[in-house]
């Protein structure tokens, strides 16, 4: 009888590492967020695929930040405590956009190789 190696409890941190960039300005774009609410987001929006300490996401909004695609503002709200919001820039809508084609054309890709369809040349 083969041996079948255990099902994932979760993907392959490789193959999430490179969509972080796209996941974290999908949620900034819906609203204003700081970092542990976006982990929380991540979570609750992936049944618990996805899980980043803020030793992961943080480099991902400095970066965001860096490249002018997410803005950050200090609020005191919620009890005097101070957090930093995200908010996402017109040039990271832009970005979105562009990361959400190729995530699409990359997704119908990789599913029509491993449904076993035929795709017709582009």
């Amino acid at each position: 009888m083969p041996m079948h190696p255990p099902p994932r409890a979760a993907p392959d941190r490789e193959l999430v590492k490179g969509t972080l960039p796209l996941l974290v300005l999908q949620l900034v774009s819906e609203a204003d967020t700081y970092g542990y609410e976006l982990i929380r987001a991540l979570e609750e929006r992936s049944a618990a695929a996805f899980t980043f300490s803020e030793g992961t996401l943080y480099p991902v909004l400095h970066s965001l930040e860096r490249d002018g695609l997410v803005t950050s503002r200090w609020d005191a709200s919620g009890g005097g405590r101070r957090r930093k919001y995200y908010r996402i820039s017109p040039a990271g809508r832009a970005d979105l956009a562009d990361r959400l084609d190729q995530w699409h054309a990359f997704t119908r890709a990789v599913e029509a190789i491993v449904d076993g369809e035929p795709r017709g040349r582009a």
